[in-house]
């Protein structure tokens, strides 16, 4: 048996630790509650597994956390968008723990769950435009893109405090915190944000998704 698990390709290593991270943040949070199916959470060990991946091809990192990936934060916010803000913020702190296996910038314990399960446990607020727009029948998926933008923004909030409260003092001389903190992270959350936008504007994208949807 561990002959077999030692001969796993690191996809399916992805899988398993994103299965076991969502399964993780479900159990204590949901307990007595049978509201997660079986597809659901598979679905959702999937998003996050090509968000890992994704979040590994780094178009730029910046010097004190933070980067620009290949539209890293779309499979979370996808998943929102199609099971709701609750399923989503789980999804997204579980994929922000993984985030700190892959290598956190550590400054204090507080500021660890600022800037990766609290930053990231934000993208499920894409799920509060579920539905909207006609769902995942329209060519331009409105609906998905005002998910996007307040998954970003919900991001970038928790990434500014944490900025303000723990990193201030890499502000220049005489900056004032709070707009240096919001300028760092909007160098790069802003281009990402941008980028997964784009994805979603591919002709076909809303199509496979709504076909994966239904395997």
């Amino acid at each position: 048996m561990f002959a077999k698990l030692l001969s796993l390709s690191s996809t399916a290593w992805i899988v398993l630790a994103a299965l076991a991270a969502f399964g993780a943040v479900v159990w204590i949070t949901s307990r007595g509650q049978r509201r997660f199916t079986t597809k659901m959470l598979a679905q959702a060990a999937l998003c996050m597994a090509l968000a890992f991946v994704l979040s590994y091809v780094r178009l730029y990192r910046m010097p004190m956390g933070g980067s620009i990936t290949l539209a890293s934060m779309l499979p979370i916010c996808l998943f929102a968008y199609l099971y709701g803000p609750r399923a989503g913020i789980l999804a997204g702190v579980a994929f922000g723990f993984l985030q700190m296996v892959q290598g956190a910038e550590i400054k204090h314990p507080i500021q660890v769950l600022l800037d990766y399960p609290l930053a990231f446990g934000m993208l499920g607020l894409a799920g509060l435009t579920r539905g909207t727009n006609g769902g995942l029948s329209r060519r331009i998926p409105v609906g998905l893109l005002a998910g996007l933008l307040l998954g970003t923004l919900g991001r970038g909030v928790w990434a500014v405090l944490s900025g303000v409260v723990f990193w201030a003092e890499y502000a220049p001389e005489g900056a004032n915190p709070l707009l240096y903190s919001l300028g760092y992270n909007l160098t790069y959350l802003l281009p990402e944000g941008i980028l997964c936008a784009l994805f979603c504007l591919i002709p076909g994208f809303m199509g496979a998704v709504k076909r994966l949807q239904t395997l």
